[in-house]
C-alpha cells in the first residue's frame, strides 16, 4: 500500500471517506473530495510543518500461512475460549477498544436521524446505523489484541461532531464499556461488550452480549438493541470467513416503534448469504416500512405493500424453477466453503436508499482487510504524535508496546511483550486478593440500563476532563 490515503470530510455528501493521491485506484470517486498532495518518503507534512502524518503502516503483515487456528486450538478443548491465549500472529495491531469505536464510522447516520420530525423516518436511520456497526466485519479475520484491565481509548472526531471513550471494566469475562455524545449535545451512544464465545467443531461462534443504547435528545427518544450473532467458519481447515445471523429488536422506549431485523444465514446454497430483512412497526404492531439489504452493502426501505407485490412478482416469475445449483458440499470433514456471493441486492422500485458503505478496492484496504474508519487509526490516531503524550491517558492502547511492535514487523517482541503484560496482570491481581481489594473502574460503574432494566455499565463522566490521576500503571 503505497499510495497516500487519509480521511477527509465530504460537506455535501456530510460522510467521511478516503482521499487517495492518483496512483490509487478508487472507486468511490462520488463520496470524496481530492486535492493533489506532494509526498516525501511517503509522508505528508503538516500545515505547520511540525509532524508528518503516515501514509502506510511501517510493515505488512505477518504471513499466516505457516500458522494453523486449529493446530492451537486443539490443545484447548474443553476451555473456556474467553480464557485462551491465541498466538500473536493472529491478530491485528488494533485494540478490541478500538476496534469497538468501528461503530461510530457512519455516524452521519444519527445527525440525520436528530434532524427529522417523524419517528418512522427515524428509527429507519437508526437501523440502517445498527446494521452499518457490523459491515467492518466482513473479510476481516484477524483478531483484535484483548484488552488489558483498565485500558482505555479515546477516539475525538471534531469533524464529525463527537467524542467517545472505551474502557475494559472486567477480565473475567471480558467486557468493554463504551460511551459517545455528540459535542452539541444532539445524542449520546453507549453500552457494554462481553463477547461470549463458543467452538462448534470447525467454526467460533461469538455472541455479542450486551445492550446498544442511542439516546436523541432532541426528540427524547431512547432506541436499544443487540448485535447479531457471529460466525468465524474453518477455524480448522480452509479458508476463513464470516457469517452474521440473528434476529436484531431495536426498541424506541419513547414511542412504542420497533424494528426486527432478520440477519440471514447463508444457507446451504449461500442464497441469502449477508441478506437483512425487517420491517418497522408502531406500537399497535402495524407495519409502515420495510428493510431489506445486505450488511456488507447497502439497506433499503420501502412501503410494505410495494415490497410484497413484488415478492409474489418475483415467486411466480422464478420460484417454481430448478434449483440453479447443484447441491454442494455441506462438509463433512472438509472445509465449511464460502458460497460464492450472489447478485447484489436488486432495488426495488419506489426504495429508499437508506445506507451504504463506500466501495473501497482492496489495495487500498491492505492486508489486515481493514475498513476506512480503522484506516483512520493507523494513519491518524494510532499514530503517536508529538502533543499527544500526556494529553491522552496513559492507559490509552495507543501506548500499548506489544501493538506497537506488531505494527513495526517485530513479531518477536510484540509476543515477549505481550506476555510480560499479561503476568504483570496476573501479579497485580494476586497482589489484590492478598489484600482482599477489589478492582475499581475509574470512568464507568456497574447499574442497569434505565430502559430495559439489563445489567449494564454507566459512563461516570470526567474523562474529558483530563485529571488522570491515580490510573493503574498497567503498560
Amino acid at each position: 500500500m503505497n499510495c497516500l490515503i487519509f480521511i477527509k470530510k465530504n460537506p455535501e455528501k456530510n460522510v467521511s471517506c478516503l482521499e487517495s493521491d492518483d496512483s490509487c485506484e478508487v472507486s468511490f470517486k462520488d463520496a470524496c473530495v481530492y486535492e493533489s498532495k506532494q509526498t516525501v518518503n511517503g509522508k505528508v507534512p503538516s500545515e505547520n510543518g511540525v509532524w508528518e502524518r503516515r501514509t502506510t503502516l511501517p510493515a505488512p503483515m505477518f504471513s499466516r500461512n505457516d500458522f494453523s487456528v486449529w493446530g492451537f486450538l486443539k490443545k484447548c478443548i474443553g476451555m473456556e475460549l474467553s480464557k485462551i491465549t491465541m498466538p500473536i500472529v493472529f491478530n491485528e495491531p488494533l485494540s478490541f477498544l478500538q476496534r469497538i469505536t468501528e461503530y461510530m464510522e457512519h455516524t452521519y447516520l444519527i445527525h440525520k436521524a436528530c434532524t427529522l420530525s417523524d419517528s418512522i423516518e427515524r428509527m429507519q436511520l437508526v437501523a440502517a446505523f445498527a446494521v452499518s456497526a457490523v459491515a467492518s466485519q466482513w473479510d476481516r479475520t484477524g483478531k483484535p489484541f484483548n484488552p488489558l484491565l483498565g485500558e482505555t481509548f479515546e477516539l475525538t472526531r471534531d469533524e464529525e461532531g463527537y467524542h467517545m471513550i472505551s474502557e475494559q471494566v472486567s477480565h473475567h469475562p471480558p467486557i468493554s464499556a463504551f460511551y459517545s455524545e455528540s459535542l452539541n449535545q444532539d445524542f449520546s451512544f453507549h453500552g457494554s461488550i462481553y463477547p461470549k464465545l463458543k467452538l462448534w467443531g470447525k467454526s467460533v461462534e461469538a455472541e455479542p452480549k450486551g445492550t446498544m443504547t442511542l439516546e436523541l435528545s432532541k426528540h427524547r427518544e431512547a432506541y436499544t438493541w443487540t448485535n447479531p450473532m457471529c460466525c468465524v467458519h474453518n477455524v480448522i481447515l480452509g479458508k476463513l470467513w464470516i457469517e452474521q445471523y440473528g434476529t436484531v429488536e431495536i426498541v424506541n422506549h419513547s414511542t412504542g416503534d420497533k424494528c426486527v431485523l432478520n440477519f440471514k444465514p447463508c444457507g446451504m446454497f449461500g442464497k441469502e448469504l449477508h441478506r437483512v430483512e425487517g420491517h418497522i412497526q408502531d406500537k399497535s404492531k402495524k407495519k409502515h416500512q420495510v428493510i431489506y439489504g445486505k450488511w456488507t452493502e447497502c439497506v433499503y426501505s420501502i412501503e410494505p405493500k410495494v415490497y410484497e407485490v413484488n415478492k409474489k412478482a418475483e415467486k411466480k416469475s422464478g420460484g417454481d424453477s430448478k434449483k440453479h445449483k447443484q447441491e454442494q458440499s455441506t462438509g463433512g470433514d472438509d472445509a465449511d466453503e464460502m458460497p460464492d456471493v450472489q447478485e447484489t441486492v436488486t432495488m426495488i422500485p419506489g426504495s429508499t436508499l437508506l445506507w451504504r458503505p463506500p466501495m473501497t478496492p482492496t489495495s487500498v484496504l491492505g492486508d489486515y482487510m481493514l475498513c476506512i474508519f480503522s484506516l483512520y487509526f493507523f494513519f491518524f490516531l494510532d499514530s503517536l504524535e508529538p502533543g499527544m503524550i500526556g494529553v491522552i491517558a496513559p492507559t490509552d492502547c495507543r501506548l500499548r508496546p506489544d501493538i506497537r511492535a506488531m505494527e513495526n514487523g517485530d513479531i518477536d517482541t510484540a509476543s515477549q511483550e505481550k506476555e510480560r503484560l499479561e503476568e504483570k496482570q496476573r501479579v497485580a491481581r494476586r497482589e489484590r486478593a492478598k489484600d482482599e481489594e477489589e478492582w475499581s473502574t475509574r470512568w464507568f460503574q456497574q447499574g442497569n440500563n434505565r430502559y430495559t432494566g439489563a445489567a449494564d455499565w454507566i459512563y461516570k463522566g470526567g474523562y474529558f476532563d483530563r485529571r488522570y490521576s491515580d490510573l493503574p500503571d498497567i503498560y
